[in-house]
């Protein structure tokens, strides 16, 4: 028999991920809130029913303003309160920061646990429990069996779950689909505030090289900052003394000969 050559229609391999695109997400997903990482993730949004990763140096880079529009996009479809837990976080959540964003903390609940194994255990109950909607996680150190296991409970029962674990575990495996970078950028001229660097280092999709900039201060907060570094400029510029004029010797020497005085001294 001779050899025949299978021809494959591309659109019948729907559920067959190419390396070179982003991959189709099976599942639902959530707007973030800030068109330019829409674009950079799979399906457009925060994936539901899986675990994202956020990795920082230290907590307090940006994750409120990241999370803030997803967080009050479910705050607005559920009503209040938004059912949120957060766990082993290490400073309670600013509130009239969150109000400003339109996210509204009343009925939050937060965890506060000793070990790594406490924090585990409250995760995984939380995610059972059917009126949370999402699960913040802060994490130290943790195995990767321990991570798929959360994984796995996100996907069972359909919820948000965001674990936020230290810069140094960029180079361990993990089970989540989706792990972030998260660093910010000082203020510059032409930015009022701070921005958040966002470097994807895991999705299901080709490789993205360059980190992607989020201005997450709201306006209002932006021109605030903006007003307050003119007013500081201006202070300074006001503060800064006049230096009084030195002229060159030579000519102090010119001037002083035409004094009256020198003149009879001349002529004397």
């Amino acid at each position: 028999m001779s050899a025949a050559t299978l021809s494959i229609d591309s659109g019948l391999l729907k559920g067959v991920w190419r390396a070179g695109e982003l991959a189709a997400v099976a599942g639902r997903t959530l707007d973030t809130g800030y068109p330019l990482l829409n674009s950079a993730l799979p399906g457009g949004g925060w994936p539901v029913g899986a675990m994202t990763e956020l990795l920082q140096r230290r907590p307090g880079c940006g994750e409120w303003g990241l999370l803030a529009p997803a967080l009050a996009s479910l705050h607005a479809a559920a009503g209040p309160p938004a059912a949120v837990t957060l766990i082993g976080a290490p400073h309670q959540p600013f509130g009239p920061a969150l109000i400003a964003r339109h996210v509204e903390p009343l009925g939050w609940l937060r965890v506060q646990t000793q070990t790594p194994t406490e924090r585990l255990w409250s995760a995984e109950q939380a995610l059972r429990c059917a009126a949370v909607s999402v699960v913040l996680l802060w994490l130290p150190r943790v195995e990767a069996s321990h991570l798929r296991r959360l994984h796995l409970a996100a996907q069972t029962h359909g919820k948000l779950l965001f674990v936020f674990r230290p810069e140094s575990a960029q180079n361990e495996s993990s089970p989540a689909p989706l792990r972030l970078h998260l660093s910010w950028l000082s203020a510059q001229q032409g930015r009022a505030a701070p921005a958040l660097q966002v470097q994807l280092l895991k999705r299901r999709g080709p490789p993205l090289a360059h980190a992607l900039t989020l201005e997450t201060a709201t306006p209002r907060l932006q021109s605030l900052l903006l007003a307050s570094r003119v007013q500081s400029a201006l202070r300074r510029q006001a503060s800064t003394p006049v230096q009084p004029r030195h002229e060159p010797h030579d000519q102090l020497r010119v001037k002083d000969r035409s004094h009256a005085v020198d003149r009879l001294a001349s002529t004397a």
